[in-house]
């Protein structure tokens, strides 16, 4: 076995020196020679036609190559409205095609110019005579013509969950509730904005730069839209400035690009402006969730139903399925739950951290909360007593669950057993004090992947997998598998990634890059080190052969192969072969175990929150979050990604919503100065544990995923906390002031 231990261990980023001194190469950052630039032209109403579009003025700019629009008549060779429906990421697109505009800020043309400056410029002024019609964009409004859809979410899950007899059980019970719960619109964000560069290498073959979480769907869709050989389209996104879920899908821009440096017979770049990422690629959608729990005096559960209703768009759609906690949290045996969609006229909603289940515990966990103190319970008690020890939904066992111990070490940490029962029962001079919980949990999925690793003559490891990294960390814990796995220091090991010529593997959403890409890096490092074993059996020239299983020694300048009190330099190993390296290659499949055991993530949220009890303001002076996510492959950049989805929790909670003008359908805050996501001073004493599991159900690194589940579980806590400051249940977000007072 190998000697080396690196998994866990909290090493620096391997590729933190780059980006600090500024040498991280972001897609807008690509030296391209002779690139020109490209500036979008997007819609000033919601729904409606282009009656007129006059770009006279915009094509007299200095230095202008052209613009595009609808009246170009730029064919496809296939229809950008049709999607895959084997592909949940793929989003039906508007690359100037017609004159309707079905969204706010929908793109209508494309300014090319030699310059940045001369294609904004050129941009404005661009003019364009509008046939409006009027937008609906408030949910309320599409109530009656709601729909359920027949599939939603990447998992494939149906709209419509029952067991038991939840009607039945509701009425009976001694204890019943029924509430609403509101999340609103929210934009990822992210501090690098979408950006494309596309290079055409002849008229069959492409280079994509582009900011993209699934380089793989990246390349096929827009091979197939422009009528190209996905082979012969390269995509690469080396380093992305943070994505969330909106840089999962392919969008318009990027076809958009692409058609233009065809077009100009020249490579495009294409950055997205600020306020251009509010409405074309993605959001979380507003929801509207209704909980009904019914229960026993002694807080036992008997019945919970839960329905959703969400936006999509009026030409696609997306299911926010913040239903599908509610189906297996809790040991519940009479269970309904219900998602619904209004067609609105807003850009398509996608993927965003932890979708459903971000905005789904928000609801679960305050309607527990409320319950809690409707049967006269400790919340931590609560959950306790209705703890299911298998998947109630799926009736399976878990492959792993750590939940009790993280409920234990997160409350031992927060001092939750100082928590007095009543509300309003906590103060500093005139600072109200709450304290509120609730339960974190998140999919461990698993999905098919392939890598490559090569020994050099040296003893260097070079590791090859198509992933992408987001900023969380996958460039190293990537690095020390394959360093432990062949049995090398993490020094000698480079890991590649972030383009279509590696092996390939699939989008880094869903929180399964650790499992997916690890479990693909782990089994070509094993097959290259099963290589050098039998190399080093074989014997050589000389008469020198090793007894398996072969270690690795490195003494500071040289990589020995040692096996049976012998040993072998590498390079001469690696000469018999008379090529300059030794490769493993693996490709893996998707989970099977996920067909008998039901996998998920779980943790503890704790939140304190302290409130001006004449004015409102408030602030979330402390959490704590305990979580049990499988083994955790390096401690240090585990720490981070958990520390950032409880920033994101005190977002979601007190700051972020689109703000939209219900009369022209826009958002108004499209915006950072506007559209509020927390800066250092918002947040307060942040501290993270895990439990520690090695889950080989999910995969055999033990390894589940952690991107995501930080976020679940913290909204509902703030929430609980508010409530327990200050006696005011908010059940819709954001938890502003005017709310309090």
């Amino acid at each position: 076995m190998p000697s080396i231990n690196s998994i866990g261990q909290p090493i620096d980023r391997v590729d933190g020196r780059l980006k600090v001194t500024g040498k991280a190469t972001y897609t807008a950052d690509h030296p391209i020679p002779d690139v020109a630039y490209a500036v979008l032209v997007t819609s000033k109403i919601a729904k409606g036609t282009i009656a007129s579009i006059d770009t006279r003025a915009a094509e007299r700019v200095p230095g202008v190559l052209a613009v595009l629009t609808h009246k170009n008549q730029i064919k496809l060779a296939k229809d950008p409205s049709q999607v895959d429906a084997g592909s949940p990421a793929d989003r039906a697109l508007q690359v100037l095609q017609d004159n309707r505009v079905r969204y706010g800020n929908q793109p209508i043309g494309v300014v090319v110019a030699n310059t940045f400056e001369a294609a904004r410029d050129a941009a404005g002024l661009v003019k364009v005579q509008y046939t409006p019609e009027q937008a609906r964009v408030r949910l309320e409004d599409g109530l009656a013509d709601a729909y359920v859809p027949k599939k939603m979410g990447g998992g494939g899950d149906s709209a419509q969950s029952r067991r038991g007899e939840p009607e039945a059980a509701y009425r009976n019970a001694a204890i019943r509730q029924e509430e609403t719960y509101r999340t609103p619109f929210q934009t990822h964000s992210p501090m690098e904005p979408h950006a494309t560069i596309a290079a055409w290498n002849s008229p069959t073959e492409l280079t994509l730069y582009d900011t993209s979480q699934g380089i793989f769907g990246d390349r096929k869709r827009v091979a197939a839209l422009l009528g190209l050989d996905p082979e012969k389209v390269r995509v690469v996104s080396l380093f992305i400035g943070g994505g969330f879920g909106s840089k999962g899908p392919t969008w318009s821009h990027t076809v958009l690009c692409a058609m233009a440096a065809r077009h100009v017979k020249r490579p495009v770049k294409l950055v997205m402006q600020r306020p251009q990422m509010f409405g074309p690629v993605g959001s979380r959608t507003e929801t509207r969730q209704t909980i009904s729990i019914g229960a026993g005096q002694d807080g036992a559960i008997a019945s919970l139903r839960h329905e959703t209703i969400s936006h999509t768009s009026t030409f696609d759609e997306f299911t926010e399925t913040a239903s599908l906690p509610s189906r297996m949290l809790y040991a519940v045996p009479n269970n309904t739950t219900l998602q619904k969609l209004v067609r609105s006229d807003i850009g398509t909603p996608s993927y965003t951290r932890a979708p459903g289940e971000a905005p789904g515990t928000f609801a679960l966990e305050v309607a527990m909360d409320e319950l809690a103190y409707k049967v006269g319970m400790d919340p931590l008690e609560l959950r306790l007593k209705n703890y299911a020890n298998r998947d109630p939904d799926k009736n399976l066992p878990w492959s792993a669950k750590s939940l009790r111990e993280c409920y234990a070490e997160g409350a031992k940490r927060f001092g939750w057993s100082g928590r007095p029962r009543q509300v309003r029962a906590k103060r500093e001079g005139n600072t109200l004090i709450g304290w509120g919980m609730a339960t974190a949990l998140y999919p461990a999925r698993r999905s098919p992947a392939a890598a490559r690793a090569r020994m050099m003559a040296d003893g260097t490891v070079l590791v090859e997998a198509g992933t992408q990294d987001l900023g969380g960390g996958t460039y190293t814990i990537m690095t020390q598998v394959a360093a432990e796995t062949v049995g090398v220091p993490v020094s000698m090991v480079k890991f590649r990634l972030g383009d279509t010529r590696y092996p390939e593997t699939p989008v880094s959403g869903g929180s399964q890059t650790a499992a997916t890409a690890g479990t693909a890096v782990y089994e070509a490092a094993r097959a290259l080190r099963q290589k050098l074993s039998d190399l080093a059996a074989t014997g050589s020239p000389d008469g020198v052969s090793l007894a398996s299983p072969v270690d690795f020694l490195y003494d500071g300048n040289e990589l020995f192969a040692v096996g049976g009190g012998k040993r072998v330099r590498v390079r001469d190993l690696i000469a018999r072969t008379g090529k300059p390296f030794v490769e493993g290659t693996s490709k893996t499949e998707a989970n099977a175990d996920a067909k008998a055991f039901s996998c998920y993530s779980f943790g503890a949220q704790f939140a304190e929150v302290r409130v001006d009890a004449d004015l409102g303001t408030m602030q979330v002076s402390r959490m704590v979050g305990a979580f049990a996510a499988g083994k955790i492959l390096n401690a240090k950049t585990a720490r981070s990604q958990f520390i950032g989805g409880l920033v994101w929790g005190v977002s979601f909670a007190l700051l972020e919503k689109n703000m939209y003008d219900e009369r022209l359908g826009r958002i108004v805050n499209n915006n950072l100065a506007e559209y509020h996501v927390p800066t250092n001073a918002d947040i307060g004493d942040i501290d993270v544990l895990w439990i520690d599991e090695d889950d080989k159900h999910v995969s055999p690194i033990g390894a589940k995923g952690i991107g995501e589940i930080g976020i679940t579980g913290s909204v509902a806590a703030i929430a609980n906390a508010v409530y327990h400051a200050t006696g005011k249940r908010v059940r819709e977000l954001p938890i502003t002031l005017d709310k309090l007072l």
